[in-house]
């Protein structure tokens, strides 16, 4: 019997994404891949995989997992409301997430919804037994390749494991959860900031803007003040990067993210620093961000230090006790008592 997690009830918009098809932009095909890279990274080294391994991406509200194997080792990273049954008949209990669980046969993770954010994930130790497309299992539902026959999970659907059982090891977990920063989501200018007069860039660097309502892995339409053009609204097509800040004839701005089209015809005013895009890939319509200019060499250090930030998150893990508290069987195996004095009362 191949081992494998169940879909039993299917979420909102889960996919299976690692961290991106790389190096095929020039043929038409889009990156994709996590939109919260840290988090990905992180649920991975928490089961001991890869950083690029695939994980399942929950998009608002995570399916229903029956486990199919003798034992599976997962983790959860992100603000799951998630719960286990642990048996046919139970009532789920909830666990932790920002952690790692290992799972046995016939039990259910319920992986729950997202709560504040758009994006939560899911890796498993030794990754999905998947067939890869162009080097990657990132998920691109648009084209209908990579993850699981390119799309979304369905009820029903099977996704088979590496490994038949879980790894030997104790569970993991974050000391705390990893810092994202706050305040504005930090730009570079360009690479057409021409196109826009002085008003133009002083409203997009000053103003308030509203996650719309049109957002996906695609990218963020934002609602706010228009944004001035100085010399139209179309240029040759370009190439476009993660976190290209298009602005249309409308004036407002389109953050481009995982699953941006690979040449755009609209100018680009900014691109968000490589730092700041997980914050993006966490926002939910109706949130409020702003932009803030800085330096190539600021953007760079800003990366730098998250990278570093990210290792050192990793190398501060810590044992995880199971669901319901102690561990008898780690205790049972503890030298609690290294000696007995007894003391005997004076007649």
């Amino acid at each position: 019997m191949s081992a494998a997690l169940k879909v039993v009830r299917q979420g909102l918009f889960d996919t299976l994404q690692d961290l991106g098809r790389i190096g095929f932009m020039a043929l038409g095909m889009p990156t994709a891949g996590a939109m919260d890279r840290v988090a990905l990274r992180l649920a991975n080294a928490l089961c001991g995989n890869p950083a690029n391994t695939a994980g399942l991406e929950i998009g608002v509200m995570g399916p229903d997992l029956l486990i199919e194997a003798d034992s599976v080792r997962i983790a959860l990273v992100g603000p799951l409301s998630a719960s286990l049954i642990e048996a046919e008949g139970a009532s789920p209990k909830p666990i932790e997430t920002d952690r790692s669980h290992l799972l046995k046969r016939g039990q259910i993770l319920k992986v729950g919804m997202v709560e504040g954010s758009s994006t939560a994930y899911l890796a498993v130790a030794g990754g999905f037994a998947l067939p890869p497309f162009m080097g990657s299992l990132a998920t691109y539902a648009r084209a209908g390749v990579g993850g699981l026959d390119g799309r979304k999970l369905a009820e029903g659907d099977l996704l088979p494991l590496v490994r038949p059982q879980a790894p030997p090891g104790e569970d993991r977990k974050l000391d705390q959860p990893f810092d994202y920063g706050s305040g504005p989501i930090r730009i570079v200018w360009g690479p057409q900031e021409d196109y826009f007069s002085e008003a133009g860039r002083q409203t997009f660097a000053g103003s308030d803007y509203r996650v719309s309502k049109e957002a996906d892995r695609m990218g963020i339409r934002f609602e706010g003040p228009a944004i001035e053009h100085a010399k139209g609204a179309d240029i040759i097509s370009d190439g476009i990067g993660p976190g290209a800040i298009q602005v249309p004839g409308a004036g407002l701005p389109i953050v481009l993210l995982a699953d941006r089209q690979t040449v755009g015809g609209y100018p680009k005013i900014a691109t968000v620093a490589s730092a700041d895009l997980p914050r993006l890939g966490r926002l939910l319509p109706g949130q409020v961000v702003r932009f803030q200019p800085v330096t190539v060499e600021e953007a760079e250090a800003l990366r730098r230090d998250q990278e570093a930030r990210i290792e050192r998150a990793i190398g501060r893990f810590q044992a995880a006790r199971p669901p319901g508290g102690i561990d008898l069987g780690r205790l049972y195996e503890e030298n609690l008592i290294d000696g007995v004095v007894f003391h005997t009362p004076a007649p």
